[in-house]
């Protein structure tokens, strides 16, 4: 099926770019509550499945022999900016299971923040691999490896323990079969999986409600969304989409991000969760669906409505500060 356009992109006054794409939202029983395009279409999560990923961190028991506390796991939860605080939260967690930014294997690159990366530039001679997006989540990874007692070393393989265990909790969420021919590489290195779109927004429905989980799993999926709703800065950072929409409303919106153009949110309070991908893989188009799918639901609450919709229909500017165009969600999500 052809899926519809949701985003549109003007210049003066004709639309210059279209993109297209699916969404869905859905309840913790996996009912679908709005949807639009080919939902169940299999799409690579990448990073915006890092609270699935996260969850060995806080079962294993090694976030609370570690003292980690919402900041910490937000982090572990994060495709942060590399700013000075993401970096030092990285080698912090590390320091606290006796390791250092050497057993990272995610690999370096520099600050996405760029008044930041201007000050790495001038006063680093290379980054370091606590400056990766992904930092904390590895870290998160070398914690739980440590506190098991699992070799460290080649932990973002397919066949590590690590991975293993991780692979089993998002089968175990999004009730998908993750078998080596639906996985690819991700950008940090480690594996990640094909996932059915419908699939997705209902793993993470189940963390967000807790239905049809475990208790300790339940209670270990409330911990991380809550952290991430609590720590926005550290799952992403300076005026990013993630910490921007979770700041709306705080406490009551997680958010992330992940690479081409892919999207997940949950509102609990609402026991509702969104996966997106935009067609093409452009992230501005990924972040009006998302903000438009998550106004959907804040309709009798006009200071959120309109904070959401700000940020899924908004003006475009060049360097001399004319407006020259909006990027704006079509009446499907309208």
């Amino acid at each position: 099926m052809a899926n519809p356009v949701l985003v549109e992109v003007t210049r003066g006054d004709l639309v210059e770019s279209r993109h297209r794409g699916m969404i869905v939202a859905v309840d913790g029983d996996g009912k679908v509550v709005f949807s639009a395009g080919d939902i169940d279409a299999v799409v690579f999560p990448r990073s915006a499945v890092k609270a699935m990923q996260g969850l060995p961190l806080v079962e294993s028991g090694a976030a609370d022999a570690y003292r980690f506390g919402a900041k910490e796991l937000a982090l572990a939860c994060s495709s942060h900016s590399g700013e000075p605080e993401h970096a030092a939260l990285a080698g912090a967690m590390l320091a606290a299971a006796g390791r250092d930014g050497t057993a990272l294997e995610c690999g370096a690159h520099w600050s996405f923040e760029q008044s930041v990366l201007i000050g790495q530039a001038r006063g680093l001679e290379r980054p370091s691999a606590l400056h990766n997006n992904c930092s904390g989540k590895h870290a998160g990874f070398v914690c739980t490896a440590c506190h098991s007692g699992r070799e460290v070393a080649g932990y973002v393989r397919y066949e590590h323990p690590v991975q293993a265990e991780i692979r089993g909790v998002m089968e175990s969420l999004t009730g998908a079969a993750l078998a080596s021919d639906a996985c690819g590489i991700d950008g940090c290195s480690i594996p990640t999986y094909a996932v059915p779109l419908k699939s997705l927004a209902h793993g993470f429905a189940r963390m967000a409600t807790g239905a049809g989980l475990e208790p300790g799993r339940a209670k270990a999926s409330r911990r991380l969304i809550e952290a991430c709703m609590a720590e926005p800065f550290y799952v992403a950072g300076t005026k990013r989409a993630c910490t921007r929409l979770m700041q709306i409303a705080p406490g009551r919106i997680f958010a992330k991000t992940g690479a081409e153009g892919v999207f997940c949110a949950a509102i609990p309070e609402r026991g509702i969760a969104i996966a997106l991908k935009c067609e093409d893989g452009t992230t501005r188009a990924a972040e009006s669906m998302v903000a438009a799918a998550l106004a959907r639901f804040f309709t009798g609450e006009p200071e959120v409505h309109a904070a959401l919709t700000a940020m899924a229909n908004r003006s475009m500017h060049n360097w001399n500060g004319m407006h020259v165009g909006d990027i704006r969600v079509t009446a499907v999500l309208g």
